[in-house]
């Protein structure tokens, strides 16, 4: 009587042990090669662009241009707050109190409007 070689199951299907999970282990290996193909698939649907001249120049204007809008609007708010009168005592509360520098305290008093309690509490709410 011939010996038959034990069948074994692997993965749920039945293979003879003389060399056939070779063929499975290939198996396998091309299965994770699979995935790699499909990264190599999406990473090359993006297409690269060159960045024009044109297009950088424009980009930097545009920022020179916000920027010296915001700088008029930053001097136009500091004259707006120069028209405003505060008093000395005033300021020299604000820094007693809260401990903060004169500039400070005139720029909070003159957003402020003057008024001691808001520009108080308009420094102690930052």
């Amino acid at each position: 009587m011939a010996e038959t070689e034990p069948e074994v199951e692997v993965n749920g299907t039945e293979v003879e042990e003389d060399g056939q999970d070779e063929d499975i282990k290939q198996k396998k290996q091309t299965r994770h090669d699979g995935g790699a193909a499909d990264l190599e698939r999406v990473t090359d649907y993006a297409e690269e662009k060159e960045i024009s001249a044109a297009n950088i120049s424009s980009a930097v204007e545009q920022f020179g241009n916000q920027r010296s809008k915001e700088n008029e609007m930053r001097v136009a708010k500091e004259k707006e707050l120069q028209k405003v009168q505060v008093k000395k005592e005033d300021i020299e509360l604000i820094m007693n109190e809260l401990l903060v520098s004169k500039a400070q305290a005139e720029k909070v008093l003159r957003e402020q409007s003057g008024d001691v309690v808001a520009a108080l509490e308009a420094i102690i709410s930052n």
